[in-house]
Order: C-alpha cells, then structure tokens, then sequence
C-alpha cells in the first residue's frame, strides 16, 4: 500500500509579467497632458516606457509547450526499478532548461510525485498529489494535479480523485533525492532567459558545489553569447576545481585554480580562500601540494582585497553622488524660501514625506505591483507629488507663515509644530509604514567595470535631479517670475516700491520649494523605505547643513555642498579605527564636527549670501 502524502508547501512560482493595455488609461495620454510642450521629455518618456516593456516580456518564463511531451515521458522513467536509469533521466529533466521543474523536482524529493497506471488512456501517467481527502466511506481520496501545470487532472469535467492505493509511490533514495536538489540548479543553465541562466551559474559554484555541472559551464564557456554569464561560468568551474572535489584531480590543478581565482580577481573565491588558508595552517598533517597552495592562496588574497578596495571606494562616491543628488532636491526649496523670506522651515521634511506617500497612492491608481507593472506611473507621480506638495506649502503659507515673516525663530516653532502634525495625520491614515514599488527600469543595474555596478535607480534619481537644478536655474534667470524673486531677495523693500508684489512673489516662492521637497520624496521612493517621519528623522537636518555650508539663497552653493556632503558621509561610514567600524550615526557627528569648523573660517557659506540677508 502507498504511504499516505504529506502536505508540503507550494514550490516557488515565478512572476508572470503582462502589458498593462487596460482597466485605465493609457500612459501616453498622462504624459502627453503634462509634457506637450516638450517633444524631448517626451521621447525619452515613451522610450523607457517601451524599453521596461520589452523588458518585462523577457522575463516571463518560457512555457516551452513544444517540449512537454518529451517533459511528461522522461518523468515516466522515474518510476523506473534502475536506479541509474532514474538519476538519467532526471539528468535529461534538468537540460531541458523547463524552469517548472524546479517546483517538480521539490515536489518528487518530498514524496508527493505518484505513478498511476491504471490511469484511463490519455490521461498521464506520471502525477501530484499533495493532500488526500477523505470520503463518507473513510475511503482515502488522492486529488490529483498536472506535475508541470498543478492544474486538476481532469476526467468527464470533474478533477480526477483515485484512491490513495491505486497510486505507486515513487519517493526517491537518499541518493536519487540528493542528485535531484541539485538538478534544480541544472535546469537554470539551460533557460533562455540570462536571469536565470547566470542565476544557475552561479549556483554550481557554490558549496556542495555540482560537479554534473561541469559540461554544461564549459558549454556555455564557448557558445553564451552573454560575456558575462561566460566570465562566471569560469568563474564557477574555478570555485569546483578550488574546492578539490572532482575525481582525480592533482595538486596542481588545484594550484592553478586558486593562481587563476586571484588572477580574475574573484570576489567570490576570497573567504573560500581564506578558509583553504587557515585550514592548512591549522593542519597536522599537510596534504600533499600543501605549501604550494598556501602560497598561491596569499597571492590570490592578496590580489583581490585590492581589487575589493578599489570596488568599495568606486561604490562610496558613487552612492555619494546619489545621496547628494537626494540632498540637493531637498535644500534646492530650502535655500529659496530661506534667502527669500528668512523663514526656517522645519516642515520642509513633512512636504518630502507628502511626495513620497502622493507617489505611492498614485501607484495604487495605475495598480502598479510586481504581478502587474505600470511603470509609466512614476512618471506621473512626479509631477503630481510636485503639485501636492505645492499646495500644501501654500496652505501653510497662508495659515501660519505669512505671519511669520523675518521672525526665524517664532518660524522655526511654528512649523516644526505643523511637521509634527503632518506626520501624525499621515500615520493615522497609513500606519508606520508602506511599501513602494518601484518601477521594473529602476530595479537592477549597469556594470561598468567587473563588480562595479551602478544601479538604474540612484542614476535616475542623479539625472532628476540635474533636470530640477537646470529648471530652477533657468526659471529663476530666463523668466519674469525669477526675476522678481531675485529682486525681492535682494532688497524686499525697493521691489515693492517698484510694483513687485511681493506677496505673491513670496507665495509663489514657498510653492516651489515646497513641490520641490515633494520631488524629492517621490525620488527617494526608487531607493528607500517610506515612514511618516522619514523627512524629519533622516533629511532635515542634512538638508540644513547643505543650505548653511553652500550659503543662504545660493544654487551653486547648494550644488557643490550637497555633493560634497553626500561625499563625505558615504567616505566617512566605512571607516575603520581598530576594530571600530564608524557607521551611519557617528558618520553624521564627525559630518557636523567638519562643518562648524568649516563655518568657522566661512562663515557665509562657499558662496556668499547676497541682498537682505547678508545685512543681518
């Protein structure tokens, strides 16, 4: 009698990715309300549209409907008495590259893979049965489901439910279920999809490392027309040949393996090889080959603790230059509303908050998710966290602030007290906090150099930010809107005198730095986690110090200050003293030590203030 199945839980299921083509409006008719006036934003628009399009389909797993038939009979010889015969044809499984067998195999190693040959003619032979149920007879029921599918096994309409002694168990060995764990690997090298073609490479390298794996990697050594999948391939082989496990191998092939690993400067290979190290040191007896490898070990280190310097460093400047590029976006609205009006304003963090949580209900708008990307919606929400944010900075502005005027520190109170409120609001509607998907372009990234990646996210985010830093400039020097706000900066009074309406130059100015901080916040989403508090906890204080170290109302001020903070603080957390690793917080302490003394010997800033508030 068949043992009765054990319940187990649902293998991994892969993304299915479909076009968005209905349910809302198309994307192109957002972007071309918004963007109608600029033929180049929106080409660039619609191209990275098209290309995360692309991009999505790409990914879908393949179905491979044409080699199911050749599937279902290999399965059929897993019921074999052979036992070579079943590891074969669990071997042929695994090369036809059909990703749904990685759930099979699971399935096959748990005992829930069943034989039915009394199956009526067309139906298959070989099924699932995860659960049996029972009957009014207390007769053991066994629901079955299609091994590649899971969909029921159909008969005259109804899922087909033999009993539970009508199936031949085919529960694999110990040796059987341990080649079939690794054979999920196996199918990965074989998928036309490089995701999961590299994702399979890497695998094989790893400890127990598959040594059936070894044709398949020196195949795609040759013929994988992605050069980085062939650079990992040798990497992987190296990594099996390190770790001696192949039948037959010398010491100086293993020699060479650890030269080669230092010589392609593996990141992988350097704590394999510093266990190898302190293995032989710690060895009573050394194999043979034992001092020649431990030489070549310490070059290999050697080359790739260099290697990973190099790397690191790379990293920290460019994760810098993103966090800069986050900071500038912030202090861009600060240092206008600071220069213009002198009011400190300790909401500014909230209004970046506000863009953040506008992003995220405009993603549940397009119903962007992992099972459904829309990413046109973020370049939707842009503009919308812009607008939000602006009008929220105007209902401040009209409430409390105008009141405040040249009064910083009754300011500085007042709207920390309305940041306070905000972040209450904004956690009794959302919670502590939500998650943002971002769009399928930002995930992922380019490798410039080996182990130098630079992720599509943190790249936006640099652009955008160039983008709002080039908009700025131009409005506030090629328009008549800029040219009041700079004329109000410089002397408030004269302007007025001049016809300037100052009070709508200062409602103006406060709704642009405040949408600004909402772009902001709409970035950050690529990049980071969204909380009520995120804008008072992590970016205030920072954008402060970027508005005082550039000089008040200054953009190129803001610029070079808000890379250079960025910059150092990225610099800065790695550090070792001792044992002692710096991190993020006392990071910030030496930022802030390094700024008062630099405002010590500048004390207006790199650039400084013009007009009103350099009289003060």
């Amino acid at each position: 009698m068949a043992r009765r199945p054990v319940r187990v839980p649902g293998g991994p299921q892969a993304f299915k990715y479909k076009t968005y083509t209905q349910t809302h409006p198309k994307p192109e008719f957002f972007v071309q309300r918004l963007c109608s006036n600029n033929r180049i934003l929106l080409t660039l628009t619609l191209f990275l549209q098209v290309s995360a399009t692309i991009l999505a389909q790409t990914n879908q797993p393949v179905a491979r409907k044409e080699g199911e038939p050749k599937i279902l009979q290999l399965m059929v010889q897993l019921a074999s008495e052979e036992e070579e015969e079943v590891i074969q044809a669990i071997k042929n499984l695994a090369l036809t590259g059909d990703l749904r067998l990685e759930n099979f195999f699971d399935l096959y190693r748990q005992g829930s893979v069943y034989l039915w040959e009394d199956a009526p003619e067309g139906i298959l032979k070989i099924v699932v049965n995860e659960e049996t149920v029972e009957n009014d007879d207390f007769d053991e029921l066994a629901p079955l489901v299609h091994p590649l599918t899971k969909k029921p096994v159909m008969i005259d309409g109804k899922q087909a439910r033999p009993l539970i002694e009508d199936l031949t168990d085919i529960s694999p060995g110990r040796k059987v279920r341990k080649i079939a764990n690794s054979s999920k690997f196996l199918i990965r090298l074989a998928s036309p999809n490089p995701k999961d073609r590299i994702s399979g490479v890497k695998k094989t390298g790893d400890p127990p490392q598959n040594i059936d794996a070894i044709p398949s990697l020196q195949r795609i050594i040759k013929e994988d027309p992605d050069e980085k999948i062939q650079w990992t391939a040798k990497e992987s082989l190296l990594l099996i040949r390190l770790a001696g496990v192949l039948p037959e191998q010398t010491a100086k092939d293993r020699e060479a393996a650890i030269q080669e690993l230092g010589n392609i400067k593996s990141l992988r290979a350097l704590p394999r090889l510093q266990i190898l190290l302190d293995t032989l040191n710690e060895a009573k007896e050394k194999p043979e080959g034992a001092d020649a490898w431990t030489a070549a070990a310490k070059q290999s280190i050697k080359q790739i603790d260099k290697h990973e310097t190099s790397v690191e460093r790379f990293n920290n400047i460019f994760q810098g230059l993103s966090l800069g590029s986050v900071l500038i976006l912030m202090a861009l609205g600060l240092a206008i509303t600071f220069g213009l009006m002198g009011v400190i304003n300790m909401a500014h963090g909230e209004l970046m908050m506000i863009g953040a949580y506008t992003a995220f209900e405009i993603q549940r708008a397009f119903g962007h998710n992992p099972d459904n990307p829309v990413d046109s919606y973020f370049f939707v929400a842009i503009p919308v966290s812009f607008a939000v944010a602006a009008m929220v900075g105007l209902i401040m502005e009209a409430l409390v602030i105008r009141h405040l005027y040249r009064r910083p520190l009754e300011s500085l109170l007042a709207t920390w007290g309305i940041g306070l409120i905000l972040i209450q609001l904004v956690r009794i509607r959302y919670g502590d906090n939500i998650g943002v998907n971002a769009p399928t372009w930002s995930l992922g990234g380019n490798e410039i150099l080996q182990d130098v990646i630079l992720p599509n996210g943190r790249l936006f985010i640099m652009l955008l930010c160039a983008a709002c830093v080039g908009l700025v400039y131009f409005l506030m020097n090629k328009t008549p809107l800029g040219l009041r706000m700079r004329a109000t900066m410089q002397n408030r009074d004269m302007a007025s005198s001049l016809g300037v309406n100052t009070r709508n130059v200062d409602r103006c100015t406060f709704a642009l730095g405040s949408g600004l901080a909402g772009v902001a916040g709409c970035a950050w989403t690529l990049i980071g986690g969204v909380t009520p508090d995120m804008g008072q906890n992590n970016f205030i204080v920072d954008s402060f110090l970027v508005v005082v170290t550039g000089g008040v109302g200054e953009l190129a001020g803001v610029i070079c200050s808000g890379l250079g903070i960025g910059l150092i603080t990225k610099w800065v957390e790695p550090l070792r003293i001792g044992g002692f690793v710096v991190g993020a917080i006392w990071a910030k302490v030496i930022l802030l030590a390094i700024i008062v003394g630099f405002i010590q010997f500048k004390p207006a800033g790199l650039f400084a203030p013009k007009g009103r508030l350099s009289d003060v």
